[in-house]
């Protein structure tokens, strides 16, 4: 029903979600995030959903809707964040908040074209350019279509279907707790949340994944003189920053990939059985990953990607100390800066991780602050680091038996046809699923449908048209799945 409507209506889906795309979402600019919550809300509404705006002092709002059937024996939780990156429109070939539809990715030589007239038939290998085409409010342009089928045939879901759509995730996802919290009569009844966010597999078949690495991070700044110093004059003589920290960070990590702070792993929990057979049965696609990215090694080798995102990882996000290419100057700079990223798996605590990091700055000779150092600290201690930032979250899992998760993943064959439909133990990325299995105690399910080449945070992120047709199929599927 969903494909027929979908088939019928290809111009006018992409046109709507065109508009959609063409609100600007960054989490911190509060007027255009309200405007999107708005134009859900009413999209919804429209569609039938009992839908309204959840507040809080000092945070975006939660879309909220709810579709209640009668005798249904199960709640569904349907989570996706509405907001987006920022962009930088000078980084874009295209304004990021004006929707492009192109017939293929630019990388494979695709061109612009206008967006589909009524009756025209629509090509699945097209592509839209915007911000959060695929990072994500994919998934609400897939469900519009599906609950206004559903009105105009008459279709009534198995489940009971809650909407959940956060307005802040790209921020942090800082006032999540506080609304799950503050709103838990409205989410109490809930047997499983989907969240839907993130794209599909590499080798482009749809994936279901049962759980998602936690994050913290930091950043480290070590330093030499207390100002600039010409490099002529006193190199040689004068420690220079940019070395240091290139020193510290290299002790962090051997050329494998291998993180060398003491007990970095030994927290993280291991797999189990099903687990275990469900990573081994995972596509075999480094070799082509590497050819698609220029890579002529990876670390860990041989360990798969799939087998490495298992793992906590240890990550260098950016640098920064002095200046390069025609800016570059005689200069022995006065400080330098490392951005380090920490993805954590289950049983990884933010806190601990973070703790064994400046444990090993200790080991390497340097004494920690929190702010810059004032003169009597930086004449008192031969190495110092200020170690700034933090917080994040843990990661979060769920058993890949449990029967109600089972239901969707055959909702998800059924729409797939006959591509297989790839189940994965747990996906690389990180939201804050644990306030949904450690705190509300329910079990989660990652059901990504954006394709893997998105671009998803960098500028021209694309949707390719496929994906939301599979999407619109496979909510099809999981809104009406036997059983509920």
């Amino acid at each position: 029903m969903a494909r027929q409507f979908r088939a019928a209506n290809g111009p006018r889906i992409l046109s709507d979600y065109a508009e959609f795309l063409s609100i600007p979402n960054v989490a911190s600019d509060s007027t255009e995030i309200w405007r999107n919550a708005e134009f859900i809300r009413d999209k919804l509404i429209e569609r039938g959903v009992d839908s309204r705006l959840l507040s809080l002092a000092g945070a975006n709002p939660i879309v909220y809707g709810e579709i209640l059937v009668p005798g249904a024996s199960r709640t569904l939780g349907l989570y996706v964040h509405y907001d987006g990156q920022p962009a930088d429109p000078a980084n874009w070939t295209h304004d990021p908040w004006d929707p492009v539809l192109y017939t293929r990715a630019m990388e494979d030589g695709g061109e612009p074209r206008p967006f589909p007239e009524t009756g025209e038939a629509v090509d699945p290998e097209w592509r839209i350019y915007a911000r959060a085409a695929g990072d994500d409010k994919a998934p609400i342009g897939a469900m519009l279509p599906v609950l206004e089928a559903f009105k105009a045939s008459g279709v009534e879901p198995t489940s009971n279907l809650i909407f959940f759509f956060e307005g802040e995730e790209e921020a942090g996802s800082t006032n999540l707790g506080r609304y799950l919290e503050s709103y838990g009569d409205l989410i109490e009844d809930i047997d499983v949340w989907l969240l839907f966010d993130g794209p599909v597999h590499q080798s482009g078949r749809p994936m279901l994944s049962f759980g998602v690495r936690g994050v913290t991070g930091m950043e480290v700044t070590v330093y030499g003189p207390i100002r600039g110093l010409h490099s002529g004059h006193y190199g040689n003589w004068a420690p220079v920053p940019g070395q240091m920290l290139a020193n510290l960070l290299a002790s962090m990590k051997n050329d494998e990939g291998e993180v060398l702070i003491d007990g970095f792993y030994d927290t993280s929990d291991p797999l189990g059985p099903m687990e275990k057979e469900a990573l081994r049965r995972l596509p075999k696609y480094d070799a082509e990953l590497k050819k698609e990215l220029g890579l002529a090694w990876t670390e860990g080798e041989p360990q798969t990607l799939p087998e490495r995102l298992q793992l906590p990882s240890l990550t260098v996000r950016g640098l920064s100390s002095g200046n390069t290419g025609p800016l570059a100057r005689n200069v022995i700079p006065s400080a330098a800066t490392a951005a380090l990223g920490v993805r954590l798996v289950k049983g990884n605590d933010p806190t601990h991780m973070r703790e064994l990091v400046e444990a090993h700055i200790r080991k390497e000779g340097y004494h920690i602050v929190r702010e810059d150092p004032d003169m009597e600290t930086r004449l008192a201690y031969r190495k110092i680091a200020k170690v700034t930032g933090g917080g994040g979250y843990p990661a979060a899992r769920s058993p890949m038996d449990l029967p109600i998760l089972q239901e969707v993943v055959e909702a998800a064959r059924r729409a797939a046809g006959n591509d297989e439909v790839v189940l994965s133990p747990g996906s690389g990325g990180s939201l804050p699923l644990y306030l949904f299995t450690d705190v509300l105690q329910k079990p989660i399910l990652m059901v990504p449908i954006a394709n893997h080449d998105d671009l998803q945070h960098a500028p021209d992120e694309n949707l390719r048209v496929w994906n939301l047709w599979y999407g619109i199929d496979f909510y099809a599927q999981l809104f009406t799945m036997p059983g509920g």
